[in-house]
């Protein structure tokens, strides 16, 4: 029989000031306002006990969050706090037990503990925040400036030398001033955006802005730290925490009896599809027929779906286009959609041939979109309506779906890919 386990959810940052704690804090309390029967539990690595004082019911300070590293079930270390959200009693000095990063893995697997487990981390790559790491499920790392945004490499690579998909994690842009414009009227988030997802990292649709409302949940004459949800409800913020709950709970309901489980012998069980095979298309994007033969590999940039695009499926997009007669055995090829807003008689798209090094051969504007529309939906995943400054990629090279999503194929694709994307951003 399987032993229980949470869905862990760990927050990390290496950088501070980023408003991770009070992204794990209020995700807390939006999860179990969206779903009361959810059990939702928060334990923190970090020394300030903000995680206490919005969570302790009175004096009430429960067990500490030290037992998860002293052989004791988190469902036995768990105390009912305020909000119905449970919570580990946080420590000052936490003193590493061994130099097992999978100490806490293996702990969570065997700790009875139901729902969703949410984990604050210290602003340092140190035991804890590697146990934190490579326990989750889903990893947050929140940004908020250039600097946070290149510190997030040592998260990824903490992933990757674990062993686990780095594709757990996903960046949430935070504490964003929206008044504030950079170079071209260029908005702070969307830079962010755009330079995360060069970098090959995945970023949530939604984004935490820079409230002092919010800043203040935190700084008053109490010990107590109020959440957005109840003290902050006329703010933006409030919408943004339910769309990234909202977020959360759609994962959560994917993973289900698919996430790996620790077998009675105590070994993980490879039961699970990684994150990358829950985001593949099983049809092509323009007809909709399996690709099992064999095809183009595609890539969307925002969703991170992927698939198999036929060859004659492609050559019928090109049909119209001067880049027909361009078409090399390696390569890539560039979609670009934009426009002001949301898709209108406005919007646009670009069309970009590169070669097997990243090299742009030649581009082309596509003003006439209706022939792309379906092509755009099976790819995207999403209502072509809803659409809004897409970026796919299409490689030239053909392949299984096997091919490209492991060895030789997997590696020749996403160098490609970098080396595409940072073409894209010299322009």
């Amino acid at each position: 029989m399987d032993t229980v386990s949470p869905y862990v959810i760990t927050v990390a940052s290496e950088k501070g000031g980023v408003g991770k704690t009070t992204l794990a804090t209020n995700l807390a309390v939006y999860l179990k306002a969206l779903r009361e029967d959810l059990p939702v539990t928060i334990a923190s690595f970090d020394n300030h006990f903000s995680v206490d004082s919005m969570f302790a019911i009175g004096r009430r300070r429960g067990a500490s969050v030290a037992g998860l590293f002293a052989g004791i079930p988190a469902a036995e270390l768990a105390s009912l706090g305020e909000y119905g959200v449970q919570f580990l009693a946080s420590e000052r000095l936490l003193c590493p037990p061994d130099g097992d990063p999978n100490h806490l893995r293996r702990a969570l697997g065997r700790s009875a503990l139901p729902g969703i487990l949410i984990l604050d981390t210290h602003p340092i790559l140190d035991y804890f925040t590697r146990n934190a790491l490579l326990a989750a499920d889903l990893v947050f790392a929140p940004v908020k400036d250039r600097a946070s945004l290149v510190n997030a490499a040592s998260l990824q690579n903490a992933l990757q030398e674990g062993g686990d998909d780095p594709e757990r994690m996903w960046l949430v842009p935070s504490l964003i001033d929206a008044r504030l414009r950079l170079r071209d009227n260029l908005g702070l988030r969307d830079f962010l955006v755009f330079s995360a997802r060069e970098r090959g990292y995945q970023v949530v649709e939604t984004f935490i802005a820079k409230s002092p409302k919010v800043e203040g949940l935190a700084t008053n004459l109490t010990s107590r730290v109020y959440p957005v949800l109840t003290h902050a409800r006329s703010t933006a913020v409030h919408r943004q925490f339910r769309e990234l709950a909202e977020f959360v709970l759609l994962r959560f309901d994917a993973a289900g009896p698919l996430r790996a489980r620790l077998t009675p012998s105590g070994e993980w069980t490879a039961d699970t599809l990684p994150g990358k095979l829950r985001r593949l298309a099983a049809e092509c994007p323009v007809c909709g027929r399996g690709a099992r033969d064999g095809g183009h590999f595609f890539f969307d940039l925002r969703s991170r779906r992927r698939g198999l695009l036929h060859p004659r499926c492609l050559k019928g997009l090109l049909r119209e286009t001067e880049l027909k007669t361009l078409m090399m055995q390696e390569g890539m090829l560039a979609f670009t959609l934009r426009g002001p807003g949301l898709i209108g008689a406005e919007a646009d798209g670009m069309l970009s041939l590169y070669d097997g090094e990243g090299e742009e051969i030649a581009s082309e504007r596509i003003e006439a979109l209706e022939g792309y529309e379906d092509f755009w939906r099976g790819a995207t995943g999403r209502p072509f309506e809803e659409l809004y400054r897409e970026f796919l990629l299409v490689s030239l090279e053909t392949g299984t779906t096997e091919y490209f999503l492991k060895g030789e194929g997997r590696t020749r694709f996403a160098g490609l890919r970098r080396r595409v994307l940072r073409e894209m951003m010299g322009k």
